[in-house]
């Protein structure tokens, strides 16, 4: 007699439990980069939201005097940049041979960790380009200084904003934090892909990247910082036919895996949008070291 329709097997659970992993390492390796960049949580954006970035300035009015009518200060908040949140789509395949050659663990585990932490280095990636429009800009003979003026320039600008600086996040190239510190004065931590030292000359955190080019630094404020994301759990999906698992908590990624008999491969595919941002362009500071140093 034949099992009855719908019952779950053997291979049915392995899948459920390999994506399952997969989506809650990403979103244990997000909650580190949130603590690292004092960031609250996500903000979950509709389909066809549009990011927006903005400068603001306050002009105080003269003061007057007695009985006199009070002018008005003048505010201007100018959108500097924007840019649409997409949905990106990626896969990876693993052929029957690969497996045959290298073994499930080798084949599956190990690509299933590089794919993603690609995944996670795009979305980083990006962020640090994004960064480099900073618009409080200036130049600093030493690395040092430049450091101490990129903290000094956000600090000022938010308190002209008339708000609240409590974590600042420094952005150097790897290279210039082992050149002007040396290594015994780094202590370094590693956390989603990057590596990062804590309290350092005012700084909450200074990340060092590969990414940030050699004789910048870039600061930002925290309260500048937030990551926006769209569902891969969205309903509007799953009308298309598109169920792919989640975290549950805060769906930053979706995958899902099958097997493709046509060709022997077993497919895994990854579906996300998400985008660290600034609100701010003018509460950027990014500052160039000199090259006579």
């Amino acid at each position: 007699m034949p099992a009855k329709a719908g019952l779950t097997k053997v291979e049915n659970i392995d899948v459920t439990a390999r994506e399952l992993d997969f989506v809650t390492r990403f979103a244990n390796n997000w909650d580190s980069l949130r603590e690292i960049l004092g960031i609250m949580r996500p903000i979950r954006k509709a389909n066809g939201t549009t990011l927006r970035s903005y400068t603001a300035t306050v002009t105080l009015a003269q003061s007057v005097g007695e009985g006199e009518e009070i002018p008005y200060s003048p505010a201007e908040v100018e959108e500097a940049f924007k840019e649409d949140i997409t949905v990106e789509k990626y896969a990876k395949g693993t052929s029957i041979e690969a497996i045959n050659k290298y073994g499930a663990d080798i084949a599956i585990a190990k690509t299933d960790e590089a794919f993603l932490n690609e995944l996670q280095g795009t979305v980083l990636d990006r962020f640090y380009t994004f960064l480099q429009t900073g618009q409080l800009t200036g130049s600093e003979d030493t690395f040092q200084m430049a450091v101490a003026m990129a903290i000094g320039k956000v600090v000022d600008k938010f308190k002209k904003l008339r708000k609240d600086v409590t974590e600042i996040v420094v952005f150097v190239n790897t290279l210039d934090a082992y050149k002007y510190l040396g290594a015994s004065d780094l202590s370094l931590q590693t956390a989603f892909g990057m590596q990062y030292v804590k309290d350092f000359m005012g700084a909450s955190t200074m990340i060092l990247s590969s990414e940030i080019p050699s004789g910048k630094v870039i600061a930002v404020p925290s309260e500048n910082i937030d990551l926006y994301y769209t569902d891969p759990a969205d309903s509007e999906y799953a009308r298309a036919g598109l169920v792919y698992t989640t975290d549950g908590v805060t769906n930053l990624i979706g995958f899902h895996v099958e097997g493709n008999y046509k060709t022997a491969v077993g497919e895994v595919f990854a579906l996300l949008g998400m985008k660290l941002w600034a609100e701010y362009l003018d509460g950027i500071a990014v500052i160039t070291v000199n090259s006579g140093e």
